[in-house]
């Protein structure tokens, strides 16, 4: 028997063996492996990661975003300290030769007493799919040139690498995650919400750890897209300075291509880019019965075309499902609200942060309970998203290491360690996820899977298969979906 038929029997073997135990409804591991990690404290200010780009009033704390529904525009963000300077960006495809320019828009505002830089925002589309373009900004003799790569055109079979982070912070923790992300080879990341805990200090320090972090980005920012979502540190409601509107500084900083999905607020929207079709939500924004939110999403989850966009995404901040002491049940209002929509259009993963951990969990509902009747427990549902908590990404908060025991029986794997996670779409049919901690570097994944498509997986498995299998590296073997 040849090595690829004896591997094939193993799989087969312990195939059966995790969906026996998925569907008696055994919980699954929680990792024992503690992990060595810097003082959850900021990096200092005058360190190397801050360093403020040479020459007067030069562009600093660069940032891009995608800027349309299709990935043929993108929204290029930066600060001039001193005075406006030009909100033109030079841009083309052959670098030194910038054939065509866009030019934007600027402004400032203050936060208490401080005042920021001037920030600028440029829309620069029309772009073609698949193509590396070099971009130039300036200001007076200070000018600063990156690049970036367009997604390839929306198609089911586009292929395409997401990073996934969230609770970043400013820490060595943050820098530890933000420099295994860059080695990761993915093309756009999924923000998780909660970038730069500036929150966590006061008056006109608010608004120079919000200046440092994009600062501690820009290696990152400055040459792929991160689409963002806001958590519950971008509120910054401080009574007591006097500021009172929230999301000030998060929504004056980092915009998000809103109107291109019909959404009414910059904190909620959705992109559609390859092959995925990725919807971010607002945890902190009204989302029941009647709002804005819950109209938008009604109607956005009607565009999703499978056809087209295979993969459908979700982006919250604060876990739906969540077994581990810090944030327990916060999700559960959201989930009551949106979780039979997820189940009913089938979404494939959604992606939350705000609990300082990593977990995923089995595809399970609990939308059979109404209150007065059903099932009062989460159940196995084929129809169900995986739901993957990772906030882990380095905050001077710390980790959020007390899990709640025993494991539910939802829970596939959960671990208290700083990382980050890759989404790598292959075709139609599947993609191959990965989360790292940060102590393994980029070759070691601690959990592995590959997640088959919810919509092509199912269709292809009524034709050809019998079963739908995800592969857990951590757990040993093979969990059935």
């Amino acid at each position: 028997m040849g090595r690829f038929s004896v591997m094939n029997h193993l799989v087969i073997f312990s195939v059966f063996l995790s969906s026996v135990l998925v569907y008696r409804g055994d919980a699954g591991v929680t990792s024992s492996f503690i992990r060595s990690e810097w003082p959850a404290v900021d990096i200092p200010l005058d360190h190397h990661v801050f360093k403020i780009p040479k020459g007067y009033n030069a562009p600093q704390q660069v940032h891009i975003t995608q800027g349309d529904y299709d990935g043929k525009a993108v929204i290029i963000s930066w600060v001039t300290p001193d005075e406006p300077g030009s909100s033109k960006v030079y841009y083309g495809a052959v670098q030194g030769k910038y054939e065509f320019v866009a030019e934007g828009t600027y402004h400032n505002y203050t936060f208490y007493k401080y005042k920021s830089g001037f920030i600028h925002h440029c829309l620069v589309s029309g772009l073609e799919h698949d193509t590396k373009y070099y971009y130039k900004i300036e200001s007076g003799d200070s000018s600063r040139e990156f690049w970036f790569v367009t997604p390839p055109e929306v198609h089911p079979d586009a292929s395409y690498k997401f990073g996934i982070i969230g609770d970043m912070g400013q820490t060595f923790n943050s820098l530890s995650t933000l420099e295994h992300y860059m080695q990761s080879g993915a093309q756009a990341v999924l923000f998780l919400g909660d970038l730069s805990y500036a929150d966590r200090y006061e008056y006109n320090d608010v608004g120079v750890r919000w200046d440092s972090w994009g600062r501690f980005v820009e290696p990152s920012t400055a040459y792929q897209p991160w689409l963002w979502s806001a958590g519950n540190h971008e509120v910054d409601y401080m009574p007591y300075m006097g500021e009172v509107t929230p999301f000030r500084n998060y929504l004056q900083r980092y915009t998000t291509p809103y109107l291109a999905s019909k959404s009414s607020s910059p904190l909620w929207y959705a992109v559609r880019r390859a092959s995925a079709h990725i919807i971010v939500l607002s945890s902190y924004s009204p989302f029941v019965k009647y709002t804005p939110q819950w109209h938008w999403l009604s109607e956005e989850l009607k565009r999703v075309d499978r056809e087209k966009t295979p993969w459908l995404i979700v982006l919250m901040h604060v876990p739906i499902y969540n077994s581990n002491e810090a944030h327990f049940m916060e999700g559960e209002s959201m989930r009551a609200v949106f979780e039979e929509w997820f189940v009913e259009h089938k979404v494939d993963v959604i992606f939350a942060g705000h609990v300082h951990a990593y977990e995923r969990s089995y595809r399970i509902s609990n939308v059979r309970y109404n209150v007065s009747s059903g099932d009062r427990f989460p159940v196995p549902d084929k129809s169900a998203p995986v739901y993957i908590t990772v906030g882990d990404g380095g905050n001077q908060e710390g980790l959020a290491g007390r899990f709640r025991e025993p494991q539910p029986d939802y829970s596939a794997f959960r671990e208290a360690s700083y990382g980050h996670s890759t989404l790598d779409i292959k075709n139609r049919t599947h993609a191959i996820y990965h989360w790292n901690r940060n102590d393994d570097g980029k070759k070691v994944a601690t959990d592995e899977f590959v997640l088959h498509n919810q919509y092509w997986g199912k269709n292809i498995r009524r034709r050809k298969l019998k079963k739908h299998y995800i592969k857990s590296v951590v757990a040993g073997g093979w969990i059935a979906t």
